[in-house]
């Protein structure tokens, strides 16, 4: 088995509000050199496979189908040993 894990956040260009929002809050309790917050999603995997290179692709292929929002969202991915 091979974990996988996805990380999903907004694009640069696309306005964060949850974000906005986190780092109001923690400028509001004290922590004011927090210049920038962007909140994302965290998805972890476990698969089986025995080629790394389709492995890759399959988990492309899962991020941009249904995983994320292409339009709105970029996503990375790494594999766990």
């Amino acid at each position: 088995m091979i974990k996988v894990n996805i990380y999903v956040t907004f694009k640069k260009s696309v306005l964060d509000p949850q974000g906005r929002a986190v780092q109001h809050a923690l400028h509001s309790l004290g922590f004011k050199e927090v210049a920038e917050v962007r909140v994302g999603r965290f998805i972890q995997l476990q698969v089986e496979a025995k080629n790394k290179t389709e492995l890759q692709k399959r988990v492309d292929k899962m991020c941009h189908q249904l995983l994320s929002n292409p339009v709105i969202e970029d996503y990375t991915f790494e594999f766990e040993k």
